[in-house]
């Protein structure tokens, strides 16, 4: 129960600090809890698996493009994907040169990087930058 609140309110908080307070949200303690959460779960993960942080671009902006912004939805599909894309990765990096293992990290970047190139360019363009 509680986790569906939370994705509630996070929906709420989506829509802007101001509508999520109209509704009952409280707005600063649930920024703190989420800071403080992605925080310790980015540094237990980046501890665990190394450097593979473009997968925290991919699986997220993948996910909000299949099933919109959602919560109760994006939240379990990011998650899947994330687990997938890096199943996949390291798949291809045990398989890619046989007698050797490439590192996952390598194969990551060459996806996240240009994902991250094209979200700044949409960005840049929804903003009214040149280019």
């Amino acid at each position: 129960m509680k986790s569906k609140l939370f994705k509630v309110f996070l929906n709420a908080l989506a829509l802007g600090e101001a509508v999520a307070e109209q509704i009952g949200v409280a707005v600063a303690p649930l920024q703190r809890r989420l800071v403080v959460c992605v925080a310790l779960l980015s540094g237990l993960a980046v501890a665990w698996c190394g450097l593979i942080g473009f997968v925290g671009l991919l699986a997220p902006h993948l996910a909000r493009a299949l099933v919109g912004a959602d919560q109760r939805r994006l939240l379990p599909l990011a998650a899947w994907l994330g687990a997938l894309l890096l199943v996949l990765a390291d798949t291809l990096a045990r398989k890619l040169i046989i007698p050797a293992e490439l590192p996952v990290g390598i194969l990551t970047a060459l996806l996240g990087a240009p994902l991250l190139m094209l979200l700044l360019h949409r960005a840049q363009k929804a903003l009214g930058g040149g280019l």
